[in-house]
């Protein structure tokens, strides 16, 4: 049974820091990509960055460029996302997602967690 099981949202002030954690199981991590992903109130889901698992190539999307950082821990599954200089629209529920890396469509989703930046 695959599972992926976000942990490290919370509330943070406007210019502070928060790390995301995202542990997988069930899955042959080698083989797949995985993906942080974003959805604001009122709003669609938005693609934040991934991460090959071999060899640790990572993607992002724009707009997150230099304040978001993914990686990974081979020896915990766990996947991280860091992220500084925190926003107050970057509130949101983030989520963590699975998908082969030949595969384009994310097949495994996190339950998500709660992302709240005060101004």
């Amino acid at each position: 049974q695959v599972q992926l099981v976000e942990s490290g949202g919370g509330l943070v002030q406007a210019g502070g820091s928060l790390r995301l954690s995202c542990a997988a199981s069930g899955l042959t991590l080698s083989t797949y990509r995985m993906g942080w992903f974003r959805r604001a109130p009122g709003k669609e889901r938005e693609f934040v960055g991934s991460i090959r698992w071999i060899g640790g190539i990572t993607v992002y999307a724009e707009s997150m460029k230099g304040r978001f950082t993914i990686s990974r821990d081979n020896a915990k599954n766990t996947v991280y996302l860091q992220m500084n200089s925190l926003k107050p629209e970057d509130t949101a529920v983030y989520y963590c997602a699975a998908r082969k890396d030949s595969f384009q469509n994310y097949d495994y989703w996190g339950q998500g967690t709660q992302v709240t930046v005060s101004s």
